[in-house]
Order: C-alpha cells, then structure tokens, then sequence
C-alpha cells in the first residue's frame, strides 16, 4: 500500500474537481485552510502530501511542514505549544507560508479543537491548516466554517480498475477475471483495502481469483449464498438448518455477512411487495439483534423462520 502511494497530483486517480481545484490554488499561491473528509482509502491523505510535495523541496520539508496523526499526542497541551510555537514562528529568507497537516482529526478532544481555532486564525498570514478526517460531524462547527471543506466518496469500479491494473502488472500477479471484480465489490471503493486484499490472496494462494478472493476475506461465496436461500426455501426447517450449519462451521462463515449476501438476494428474487416488507424487517431485526452481541445458533433459527414463513405466505397467495 506504502510503496504505490501516489507521490504528485496528477497520479491521484479520482476526485478530478477536487484536484484541479487544489492544484489551481496552488498555482495562484492562494491556498486557504482545507479539511478533507471521507471513508478511509479514498486519498485524503495521499492528496497532501502530494501538495506538500510540489509546495516544497525535499530539504525545506522537515522545517516547513508539521504532519501530525491520531496516533501522536494531540491534546490541548500539544495545541498550544509544538502547534503554536511551529505556526508562530516566522520562516526567514524565503517566502510562502508553512503547512500543518493534522490527520484524523475527529479523534481531537473538542478542547483542542477549540483551542485550535484560536491558532488558526490568529497565524493565517505564515501558516494553512490541513484537517482530516473521516467523520465531519465529530468536527467542530467552529472549526469547519474556517476552512475550505472537501469531501472524498468511496472511488468508483473505473477508477479503481486501472490503478489495481497498474499494481498488478508491476507485481507481475497473476489476476482473473472475476478476481479482479471480487477485488472491486469487496473493497467497496477504498483503494488501500482492495491493495491489501490484493496482496493478501496473492500471497496465500498465488493466484487472484473470484473464489480465492472471497476465501482469504472469508466472506461468504456467491454459489453457497445461493445454496442457502435454496435450503432455506425449499427444504423442511430442521433440514435447512442442519445443512446451513454444517456450511457455517466448514467455511468458518459468520452470520452477519451471510445476512448482508441474502438481504442482496432479497432484492432479486421477485416476492409480491408486502410479503417482502415484512421479510426484510425480519431480516433487519437479526442484524440489529446480532449487534447486540446474541447467540447466533438461535438468530440462524430465526432467519431461516422468517424465510420459510415467506414461504408458506407466497405459497398461500399464490
């Protein structure tokens, strides 16, 4: 994931409004005070240090940006003094402003965050912020209304392909077809998860494919997902729940990511509307049951009630 980190703007593969927008004010030396937000993997942070490295040269670097992470101390004491004595101090010789990146900062205590906003303004002529995170509510007011605000969506499937493409052919993996669409799906548009899952299944099974995929990340399959909903609709209750059991214990499935597979199947399969509403609130019920840390011997019972219930309701309308 470190090494294919995109190093300049223009390798940055989506968010093209965003960038041009940036880049622009780089150009023009006009930068204000920005805060990035989004899921993770989608190139927040990739984006400034890629702006911190056009803005700077290598050796000016160290004394002209302040990079600082959720995992540093970054309570109200380091706010007022490292921040505060490094946006205060002047920078002799050369002109331009410094660069403080504060990353995840939603993991900031609303102190800090307030006395933050102090040191924001007060030094806006020699030094811009950079806040990012992954929740805007968790930001301050406050603080928001200081900055240019931006936000990064998950990366969609054609952005995602080629860079995943470029990756693959440097690391010379050998990927198939639908592996590289299990990679996509699974990752759900955060490029670094789809690189790990990437590099993981390459690793344990030397060969990228859909099965693969899904058996490193150990989520469920597609055809046992299928087998599941034929159980659980065709065959008699105890039979469907034996054999739904025997799968779970030999693919190590948990019940939570079967429920997400067939609430997608839900959709599909074509029930009269009222017979679907109330499956998919069964359903709804489980998960939020599931949530709150229950047995799942007995939330499996309860799926596959629910199913045959429809069933028997489909059966009787019909």
């Amino acid at each position: 994931v470190e090494k294919y980190r995109p190093q300049a703007l223009s390798e940055l593969v989506s968010h093209r409004d965003i960038l041009s927008t940036v880049q622009r004010f780089i150009s023009e030396d006009r930068l204000p005070h920005l805060l990035l937000y989004g899921p993770p993997g989608t190139g927040k942070t990739s984006t400034i240090l890629a702006c911190a490295r056009q803005l700077y040269r290598e050796r000016e670097f160290g004394s002209m940006v302040l990079e600082l992470n959720a995992s540093d101390d970054r309570g109200i004491d380091i706010v007022r003094g490292p921040i505060l004595s490094f946006a205060s101090t002047r920078t002799i010789f050369k002109k331009g402003f410094k660069l403080v990146i504060l990353d995840e900062a939603d993991a900031m205590t609303q102190d800090a965050q307030n006395a933050l906003r102090r040191v924001i303004e007060k030094f806006t002529e020699n030094t811009r912020f950079c806040l990012i995170c992954n929740y805007l509510s968790k930001i301050i007011p406050a603080l928001q209304s200081r900055c240019t605000r931006f936000r990064f969506g998950p990366l969609t499937p054609e952005l995602m392909v080629p860079r995943l493409q470029h990756v693959i052919q440097e690391e010379g993996v050998n990927v198939s077809e639908d592996g590289m669409k299990a990679l996509v799906t699974l990752s759900s548009g955060d490029m670094r998860r789809a690189l790990n899952i990437l590099q993981s299944t390459f690793m344990a099974f030397g060969k990228v494919t859909e099965e693969n995929v899904y058996t490193c990340t150990g989520h469920p399959l597609k055809s046992d997902i299928a087998n599941i909903l034929d159980w659980m609709l065709n065959q008699d209750f105890s039979t469907a729940y034996r054999k739904i059991m025997e799968l779970k214990t030999l693919k190590g499935l948990a019940l939570q990511d079967i429920l997400t597979e067939i609430h997608l199947f839900v959709h599909r399969v074509d029930f009269p509307p009222s017979i679907r509403i109330q499956l998919l609130i069964k359903l709804a019920d489980i998960e939020y049951r599931l949530a709150a840390g229950t047995s799942e011997k007995i939330q499996l019972s309860s799926l596959i009630a629910a199913f045959q219930v429809t069933r028997d309701l489909v059966v009787a309308e019909a």
